[in-house]
Parts: structure tokens; sequence; C-alpha cells
């Protein structure tokens, strides 16, 4: 079940895109320490931004879609903290944030989704980086996390879904989109819970108890929908859609290590205290 088989026309409308999409460019931001910049050919004369935040060679790869109002240059002291927990963090933006070319659209963002993954087959192959692809998204980058997890199942290995979306209409309504003077219903949506009823690999999602934007029951029912025998749900008692992070500090990326660990086959290290003999 792919973007092929689904038009979101409806979805490109000026009166969506402009409350959906908020693009800020990037302002001479150099990567950090062990990181590198890349540029994804969309389009011809369309690149995409990606920042790499690079561990080792063998460490499981986490393809990452952020969130409506971020540009991956905003992840320079977060791709480090995941780096500390041996996992390659590969960010991307989406058209007009960054250094992206061109004006976003809920089409152009889905289908550049398929080129960059992708192309980050490629570049994972060539750098010679052999450990397992696992797709994430927060926010409106679910939207195409869980796209590429429905299109190429045979090559991920895992999914994680941060403060993610079942259903579009109450999104946008949330937004201040007036759905129904758009003629948009839940059939011109994103198919989110479809989409992830066709992933059955290891998955993980992550939601905010006090989300505002996005109720923690949408990750409930993502949650059901999801095809995978092996999933778990995490909910962040306190904390709102912005502040998962903060409220979590170094839980956050010991879950997503577990995670990758359970992918990996890795068993959990346990400290022992030995009896004491009298």
């Amino acid at each position: 079940m792919t973007m092929h088989q689904f038009g979101y026309g409806k979805l490109d409308q000026p009166g969506v895109v402009q409350f959906l999409f908020h693009p800020r460019k990037e302002v001479d931001s150099k990567p950090p320490p062990g990181a590198i910049d890349y540029d994804i050919i969309v389009e011809e004369g369309i690149p995409i931004g990606a920042r790499f935040y690079m561990a080792g060679a063998a460490d499981p790869n986490i393809l990452f879609f952020h969130g409506n109002g971020e540009i991956v240059s905003d992840y320079d002291s977060i791709g480090p903290m995941y780096n500390e927990h041996g996992l390659n963090l590969l960010a991307v933006d989406y058209r007009g944030y960054g250094r992206s070319g061109g004006v976003p659209t809920v089409s152009s963002m889905m289908r550049d989704a398929h080129v960059i993954f992708k192309e980050m087959q490629h570049w994972l192959q060539d750098a010679k980086h052999t450990g397992p692809l696992v797709i994430m998204g927060r926010s409106l980058g679910s939207a195409c996390a869980l796209e590429l997890a429905a299109s190429y199942q045979g090559d991920i290995s895992g999914l994680i879904i941060e403060s993610g979306f079942p259903h579009t209409v109450p999104l946008l309504n949330c937004l201040g989109i007036d759905t129904q003077a758009l003629g948009i219903t839940e059939a011109d949506g994103l198919k989110n819970t479809q989409k992830i009823a066709q992933f059955a690999k290891p998955t993980l999602i992550m939601h905010a108890q006090y989300d505002q934007f996005i109720p923690v029951m949408s990750a409930e029912i993502l949650n059901v929908q999801c095809a995978a025998r092996s999933k778990e749900f995490r909910m962040v008692p306190g904390a709102d859609h912005n502040t998962i992070m903060m409220r979590t500090g170094k839980w956050y990326f010991e879950t997503i290590k577990r995670f990758t660990n359970k992918i990996e086959g890795k068993r959990e290290k346990r400290s022992f205290r030995r009896k004491r003999t009298r």
C-alpha cells in the first residue's frame, strides 16, 4: 500500500498547506563534529537537505522525519546523544525547509519520502554501514515513516512513531483548518491506520500524556491497528507535544536503544548482587 495507490491532491490546497507546513531556512549552520551534510535530489533542481549524525558502521541506522516546525539543524545537540547510545541518526528535511529547495505540499512530501529512502539505502551501502535500518517519524513526520513502512517492509528492520496521528481530519481541524468547507474527508487523508496495519516488523510508539494537538488516544489507535507481533507503546506522563524529550531525558534514548537491541537480538545486560553468606 503506497502513495501510488492514493492521491493527496485535496491536501495540497493553500488552505491546508499554510497551516500544515511551517518551513524556515537554515542560517549558516555547520554540522557538529562527527556529522555530515548530504543533499538528496528529489526532482530536477530541488535538493532535500539531510544531516547524518554518525556513530559506528555496524550500529543501527535511524532514518528520521521531523515535525512540521523543525529543521534538521535543530537536532545538532540531539544527534550526538543518539550517537552516545550507539545509534546513527539520519535526519532529513522537507521541501522549503533548512537547505532544501522547492515549496512543500503533501503530495511532494510523500513522493519525496520514496526517493529519500532509496537514496539512503544506496548511501548506507556505499559507506559500508551494515546495521539495521529503522524508520522513525515525529508528528507530521509519522506520515512519511508510515508511508515507507507500508511500502518497503522487506527492507526495514523496525518502525518508531513519536507523537503520530492515525486520522487526518481531526489533526487538520485542530490546526484550524475548516475541512468541511474545503471538502476534505478522511477518505482524502494520509491513511495512516491502513498503512500501520500493513507493517508487521517490530514497532515502538511513544506519545505524550497531555499532547495538545494529537491526543494520546491517537497513539493507542495506532498501536491497536499495528500488525506487528512485537510492538511497544510508551506514554510519557506529564509531557505535551513538544516536551517528551525534556521530560524523559536519557530514558528517551535508552528506550530507543533497547528497542534496537531487540531488533539486533542483543540481550539486555543485568546486574546481579551476590547473596551474603553468614
